[in-house]
């Protein structure tokens, strides 16, 4: 299967409009340093290929299973529509892709598959013809940062103000190293008896791959005593930048350094991509939260399907 990954590699240098996640130098970023690994999955028609699925497979109590790599909102189907398609040749056209994959992915013999689709993927049908799951998650996102005026009248009045304090209160700081971002993330998780769910390797290899491409950057809040407040890191591509790691202290009254640093993100690449992606989130608080910036829901599914009764068995005494 190498030789499907190498390709998967050249398919994507020739389209860059594949979302951020899905890119192979990404998915090498996630899986490489923690000893992981990917590969993909092809559909060819008239020797061009036309639908791709790239996954992360890993061993799990014995039992082969493709889930979602750490920090990688997304990967599942992308699929190179035709031009000028109509609407019930798009739709047989996309079950007969599908169709493809899922024998392709079946012949992995895994145990349990699951993954999270690109909110642009909107027809799963297929996928529930076969015996698939789906479910509905929901991130947040602001289409157009480039219309700055426009982004900060949608955003609610609290936290309008709260940004204008955090313009006179504190100072953005562009030069935080990626191993202070970690200690931080760490820190502060520690202080509400939690643990940080990444390895700093696989922070480190994400930090080193976005920003040697210029699609990365950490952005710190510092009070005028330069205490470190809350720190971001924000990923993008020509299309999406995306809230990949945010952290704060815990006596960030009002949230208002986190307030002042997303506004801060936005302004700083209104000039770069198009779109502000929240990442989620499911947690009521954090959705609320998203809102308040006057951010629009959107879905995306969440795609299983159990191939094993004893790996599913094992999973829910996990749990």
């Amino acid at each position: 299967m190498v030789h499907n990954k190498q390709r998967y590699e050249h398919f994507c240098s020739e389209h860059p409009e594949i979302p951020l996640f899905m890119q192979a130098w990404w998915l090498n970023a996630v899986t490489v340093p923690v000893g992981k690994d990917w590969n993909a999955l092809f559909v060819e028609e008239n020797g061009e290929i036309v639908a791709v699925m790239p996954y992360h497979s890993l061993r799990k109590w014995g039992f082969t299973v493709v889930i979602q790599p750490q920090l990688t909102q997304h990967n599942g189907v992308w699929i190179d529509y035709r031009k000028e398609q109509k609407l019930h040749k798009r739709y047989s056209f996309e079950k007969r892709v599908m169709n493809s994959l899922v024998d392709q992915l079946e012949a992995l013999k895994i145990s349990f598959y699951s993954q999270n689709f690109h909110h642009s993927f909107t027809n799963w049908q297929p996928f529930y013809w076969r015996g698939f799951e789906q479910s509905t998650r929901y991130t947040y996102m602001i289409r157009n940062i480039a219309d700055l005026d426009s982004v900060f009248e949608n955003i609610s009045p609290k936290y309008r103000k709260q940004i204008r304090k955090g313009e006179q209160d504190f100072e953005v700081d562009y030069d935080l190293q990626p191993e202070e971002f970690f200690d931080f993330h760490q820190k502060m998780l520690l202080k509400k008896n939690d643990k940080i769910s990444y390895s700093k390797n696989l922070f480190l290899s994400i930090y080193q791959a976005t920003t040697a491409r210029n699609q990365g950057e950490i952005i710190a809040i510092r009070d005028k005593n330069r205490e470190l407040l809350s720190a971001l890191f924000v990923v993008w591509d020509e299309n999406t930048a995306y809230n990949l790691i945010a952290t704060r202290q815990k006596n960030d009254e009002g949230n208002t350094a986190l307030i002042f640093m997303i506004w801060t993100a936005m302004q700083s690449l209104s000039g770069t991509t198009k779109n502000y992606d929240f990442e989620g989130s499911m947690i009521e608080g954090v959705a609320a939260r998203n809102q308040q910036f006057g951010a629009e829901q959107v879905p995306y599914f969440t795609i299983t399907k159990r191939y094993s009764k004893i790996f599913d068995i094992l999973q829910k005494i996990k749990k």
